[in-house]
């Protein structure tokens, strides 16, 4: 894997920094915790969105399973991320970090998760028509 694609997660670990400071900032402080989240769910999506596109438009996967093997990188690099520096770090219990993943109580996280997971493949399939399945 080229080092650019690790650069990109970094770049994704920014926007999504900038994405929950914005709503801790703003909308955060004026609706419901889980709507709050729910609003960062989604912004955080398409502003992942965004970004990967551009990343697959300058430096697009080289294969197909190779876009596969990038997302996968990408989710288990945010999932550790989100355990290793939110528990030791920022001191939230694992009760509290796993809450993030009750979608039956409201929680969209999984779905942040999936997208890393398959935008890269979505894009690359998107912008290269003959790419393989």
């Amino acid at each position: 894997m080229k080092p650019r694609y690790l650069y990109a997660w970094f770049v994704l670990l920014v926007v999504a920094i900038i994405n929950g400071g914005l709503r801790d900032l703003t909308y955060g402080k004026h609706v419901p915790e889980l709507l709050a989240h729910q609003i960062s769910c989604v912004t955080g999506i398409a502003l992942f969105a965004a970004v990967i596109s551009q990343f697959v438009r300058r430096w697009p996967p080289a294969s197909a399973r190779e876009a596969w093997f990038i997302g996968a990188l990408w989710m288990a690099l945010t999932v550790a991320f989100e355990f290793l520096f939110f528990h030791y770090v920022a001191g939230h219990s694992w009760e509290v970090l796993l809450a993030n993943y009750d979608m039956a109580g409201g929680r969209l996280w999984p779905l942040i998760l999936l997208w890393v997971l398959v935008a890269l493949y979505v894009f690359f399939r998107l912008f290269n028509k003959r790419a393989e399945i």
